[in-house]
């Protein structure tokens, strides 16, 4: 038996559209179906009500550009908010673990935010690892990402932490969006391997999905030692979910969780509102709180067999011999702007899919032996033109890297473009702006 926290926010007051496949629908079938089932009876389950991020809780972890008034951010500061009011019960204790129904999903959102992607506009994963960081002295936390989309927005915060492993296992992004989550995605220069991208092939199911827990990911989360084990909880695996091509089951689900064995989950996708959540969440919820999930079953069939094969276990070998074969290959750039250092450049673009423009990003890291290394990003929105930057100085930064942090402060915020300081050691955010100056949250 475990004391499990369990906290429902639908969102009824934000939406995509009344027949789009993230609506409020995706938790109330759910919460119906956990009553139904006397879940909310048992002793050890405590619900709690949702909470309110601050701008600061937010911006510790994510820019919000051109500014955080310019976006429409209140459904998801509850989303976030509920995030950290489950994590902040587990850091007293006062439960063993937690899963957050909550929505607006967060995966997709990265470092930088320039509009809604995915979904998603603000990381509810990302922003509670970060608070709890700050306020309870968790060193290191594991992120294992079950959604069958690629977590591209979590790795992108994480991708330069050395402590945090963050691991996505997803359909391939060949054939799904974000087209992202390759096995070559390692990691930052100064946290090298501490991302674990494993593509899967459309059909994959139980067997095989757990072949791939029991014979990779947990063995990296043995070696890593975290302190803290996040599930990002998508359910779109499941083999009756509209946006995607998998074969998983709610039993099949339940077994992840029971491997994986979080500490906090917080919901991200699945949108087979009525054949699959309400059978996924109940049979996640029952391993959480130590309650037997044998006995439930959705009411369609897979439509294949849940049967493991050789070729998958070859597959999966093969991936595993590319991942250790892939070696840095780090972008080193010299610019008069930058700080005494060794920088490497990383130039990308970010697609948002909602409102259908790109953000063309350039970040600069700093390579340390000592820190995660002071953190450049410059970035422009396609749509607007607008250009806005990011600096941030990490967790346990060391002397060099917080000063190169405050000189590229200083130094950007002569450009007249929004520039957001990210101080993580000393738990300091400012955003400047032409328009207002300084504000500090």
């Amino acid at each position: 038996m475990k004391h499990t926290g369990l906290l429902f926010f639908p969102a009824f007051d934000w939406s995509l559209g009344a027949t789009h496949p993230e609506r409020e629908e995706r938790l109330l079938y759910t919460q119906e179906q956990l009553l139904e089932e006397g879940i909310m009876d048992l002793p050890h389950v405590k619900q709690y009500s949702p909470g309110v991020a601050s701008l600061k809780d937010v911006l510790r972890t994510q820019g919000i550009f051109p500014s955080p008034e310019s976006h429409d951010l209140a459904a998801h500061l509850i989303a976030a908010g509920s995030s950290l009011v489950l994590g902040e019960a587990w850091a007293k204790k006062e439960i063993d673990n937690g899963f957050a129904l909550v929505r607006p999903p967060g995966h997709h959102a990265g470092a930088t935010v320039q509009g809604n992607r995915g979904f998603c506009t603000l990381n509810n994963e990302a922003i509670l690892i970060n608070y709890l960081r700050t306020f309870y002295g968790i060193k290191k936390v594991a992120i294992v990402d079950t959604d069958v989309h690629h977590g591209d927005g979590t790795q992108d915060i994480f991708y330069h932490d050395p402590n945090v492993l963050f691991i996505s296992l997803h359909q391939d992004g060949r054939t799904l969006y974000p087209g992202s989550g390759y096995i070559y995605e390692k990691g930052g220069p100064n946290a090298w391997e501490t991302t674990l991208d494993i593509p899967l092939n459309p059909g994959t199911g139980d067997e095989d999905l757990h072949y791939v827990l029991e014979n990779w990911v947990l063995p990296r989360l043995y070696e890593f030692q975290p302190d803290l084990i996040i599930n990002s909880a998508g359910q779109d695996n499941h083999f009756t979910d509209p946006l995607a091509s998998m074969n998983v089951t709610a039993r099949g689900y339940g077994r992840i969780t029971e491997l994986l064995k979080p500490d906090l989950a917080v919901l991200e996708g699945g949108y087979s509102i009525e054949g699959a959540l309400p059978y996924v969440n109940l049979a996640i919820v029952l391993v959480l709180a130590g309650e037997d999930y044998s006995g439930v079953i959705e009411p369609q069939k897979p439509r294949h067999p849940q049967t493991g094969t050789h070729a998958f276990k070859g597959f999966i070998k093969e991936l595993k011999e590319q991942y250790r074969r892939t070696k840095p290959d780090w972008m080193i750039r010299t610019e008069s702007f930058l700080p005494l250092g060794r920088w490497i450049y990383y130039p990308h673009s970010v697609y948002y899919d909602t409102e259908g423009f790109q953000e063309v990003r350039k970040d600069w890291i700093r390579q340390c032996n000592h820190c995660g290394g002071t953190v450049l990003i410059e970035s422009q929105n396609t749509l607007t033109g607008k250009e806005s930057a990011l600096v941030r100085i990490p967790f346990e930064a060391c002397n060099q890297c917080t000063q190169a942090g405050y000189d590229l402060w200083e130094q950007l915020k002569g450009r007249n473009i929004p520039v957001l300081l990210q101080d993580q050691l000393n738990n300091k955010v400012d955003f400047w702006s032409k328009e207002k100056g300084v504000a500090s949250y």
